[in-house]
């Protein structure tokens, strides 16, 4: 099995969801963002999901995409986020890594040398929120040679027979963007995922993590535990702004995204 599913099999068993937290690559900098990386495992993550610096994030709010623009400046690239992987690999071959991004990079690197450098660097998975499952094709035969998972999204307007078509062929796990908007606003509530969750596993096996809008250690472990897994990206990121010097990292920045993080796990794992 691939690390993601074997990762989801495991904590079934423990019968618990999953904790996703995010990261932006290269931000503010490349070593302080691969620190953060290697740190997020022994802090409670379960899966990991690397954010792409682009600079049209267009599913983004201001959190992540301040978070993108400072990845860029620092000198951020796919390449640079593939080496990044690779050095996270060299002490961790088995925490599941997911790359989230748009397609223009992918487009720009190459469609089957970037699959086949993803998972050769050690990447299990790539969510590319802007590519529609018509267009797909563009990477899924490169991704399924590679071994890569393309995690579908879904939302809570996707009708029943859209969910048929873009999740038919999908793979790893099935993204729940919980809410009609963009990241870091609102937060979906227990009565919206309990509603929301039996529709999308009737058109799946798939494990279903929930994302955008889940901030506080309560709602990770309302999602995680409604849903398969539980993502939490904006409010991690606007820890570590909160830290920073004139856009650097000090002493506090590692430390404090990682107290957050163990935060959030307890509260997944009670």
């Amino acid at each position: 099995m691939s690390r993601i599913q074997t990762r989801f099999a495991a904590l079934k068993k423990e019968g618990r969801g999953a904790l996703i937290p995010y990261l932006q690559a290269c931000d503010p900098d490349y070593d302080t963002s691969l620190e953060l990386l290697r740190a997020m495992p022994a802090a409670g993550a379960d899966l990991i999901e690397v954010g792409v610096p682009f600079s049209d994030p267009s599913a983004d709010g201001p959190t992540i995409q301040a978070a993108a623009l400072r990845g860029l400046k620092a000198g951020a690239t796919l390449g640079r986020v593939l080496e990044m992987v690779r050095a996270f690999r060299e002490t961790d071959n088995e925490t599941p890594i997911v790359l989230m991004g748009y397609l223009n990079p992918i487009d720009s690197y190459g469609p089957a040398e970037f699959c086949f450098e993803a998972a050769q660097a050690g990447v299990d998975g790539i969510i590319v929120v802007d590519m529609p499952t018509e267009e797909a094709d563009l990477l899924d035969a490169h991704a399924r040679e590679a071994g890569l998972d393309i995690i579908s999204l879904v939302a809570p307007t996707t009708s029943n027979s859209r969910l048929f078509h873009v999740l038919r062929e999908a793979s790893g796990f099935v993204y729940y963007v919980s809410i009609t908007g963009i990241t870091g606003t609102n937060s979906a509530s227990a009565a919206d995922l309990e509603k929301a969750l039996p529709r999308i596993r009737e058109v799946t096996d798939l494990p279903v993590a929930v994302g955008f809008g889940i901030s506080t250690p309560e709602q990770a472990r309302t999602a995680s535990r409604i849903g398969d897994a539980a993502v939490v990206a904006s409010a991690l990121i606007k820890t570590m702004a909160g830290t920073l010097d004139d856009g650097r990292a000090t002493e506090r920045t590692v430390p404090a995204v990682l107290k957050q993080l163990e935060g959030l796990a307890a509260a997944v794992r009670a």
